[in-house]
């Protein structure tokens, strides 16, 4: 994850701050360590709210959310994180399926579509984004772009598809390529993206946006935020790119869910519940629609749509669940096989 100016995330605290002074600061002296692998922005207004109402300091590292899925494995039941704030599901999962999460409150899981959320109640659901191709409007017309994302691996895309195969966002897709063509129809598939994007292979959504943007390529695939945070960078005169949506219910159409959750090892759970709590909470959520992270909020009644985007309810994902997701091995492994990670 890249820096990213503060816009946005400064009408949140606003938002936020007038939230809390209506409920009224908390007085509780306490202390919690959060491993956030979201986007850390928008984790500091939550983090400066909750610490505002409630008298409990965060101590926020950032990181990606595969790095810390795997130093909480090795740390074990010494780990001094109390929650991990990640930016997709499968990290969650992987650590549930470790036995390193608690139990979350009914109260909290009960703020949340149970669709969202672990079906263990160990994680709950934050936020979500969904997968889109984003295109350069000057190298490709609209009408020209595939209406699956199996349509990337066509040949005419060689030297024009930009890749961040590294990115957690991407293997959402091909864990639901997986599920709908089997793991030899998905190696295919990856073979001959990897041949198209050829020299266009990026670390990060960031990076890979930025690059069609300038035309550098012409098109990939990302979760839908990555360009309306670069538009938020560069300026409405600055972008030469826009987003295409895959056809309804096609895999390469996933709605991601970012999650929280207490670990089974922390000292101060009773703290850390109450962070996840609020996570999901009026306070948390309005901070998340009004922030330049550009993701739908997705508790109970949050019915906000970020600026400028379709609606949560208009979107027509795959019908792939966080279960089916799993914890990601699947997809990390033929990526492994097929060399790009």
């Amino acid at each position: 994850m890249e820096s990213r100016r503060l816009a946005g995330v400064v009408a949140a605290v606003v938002v936020a701050g007038g939230l809390l002074a209506a409920c009224g600061a908390g007085t509780e002296a306490g202390s919690i360590t959060l491993y956030n692998g979201q986007h850390p922005q928008t984790t500091q207004a939550l983090v400066t709210a909750f610490e505002q109402k409630t008298g409990i300091s965060v101590a926020v590292r950032n990181d990606d959310e595969d790095v810390f899925a795997n130093q909480l494995v090795a740390e074990g039941s010494h780990s001094p994180a109390d929650v991990i704030y990640t930016e997709n599901s499968p990290a969650l999962e992987f650590l549930q399926a470790k036995s390193l999460l608690a139990k979350l409150a009914p109260t909290t899981l009960a703020q949340v579509p149970a669709r969202f959320s672990s079906s263990d109640g160990r994680w709950v659901g934050v936020s979500a984004r969904v997968s889109v191709m984003v295109f350069n409007t000057d190298l490709v017309r609209r009408d020209q772009l595939p209406t699956s994302v199996l349509g990337l691996a066509n040949p005419k895309w060689r030297g024009k598809l930009a890749l961040a195969p590294s990115e957690t966002d991407f293997q959402p897709i091909v864990t639901s390529v997986i599920r709908t063509y089997g793991v030899a129809a998905a190696r295919r598939w990856l073979l001959a993206l990897k041949a198209n994007a050829a020299s266009h292979t990026y670390p990060d959504n960031e990076t890979l946006v930025t690059a069609v943007n300038n035309g550098q390529a012409a098109l990939g695939v990302i979760n839908q935020y990555y360009w309306y945070r670069e538009q938020v960078d560069v300026g409405p005169a600055g972008m030469h790119s826009s987003l295409a949506y895959f056809k309804p219910g096609d895999p390469g159409y996933v709605l991601d869910v970012s999650g929280a959750a207490v670990l089974m090892s922390s000292a101060h759970k009773a703290d850390a519940q109450r962070f996840v709590a609020f996570l999901v909470s009026p306070q948390g959520q309005a901070i998340i629609a009004h922030s330049d992270s550009f993701e739908y909020p997705i508790a109970k009644g949050s019915d906000a749509t970020p600026v400028g985007e379709i609606p949560l309810s208009g979107l027509q994902p795959n019908s792939i669940t966080v279960a089916e997701l799993g914890d990601g091995s699947a997809a990390l492994a033929l990526l492994q096989k097929v060399q790009l990670l």
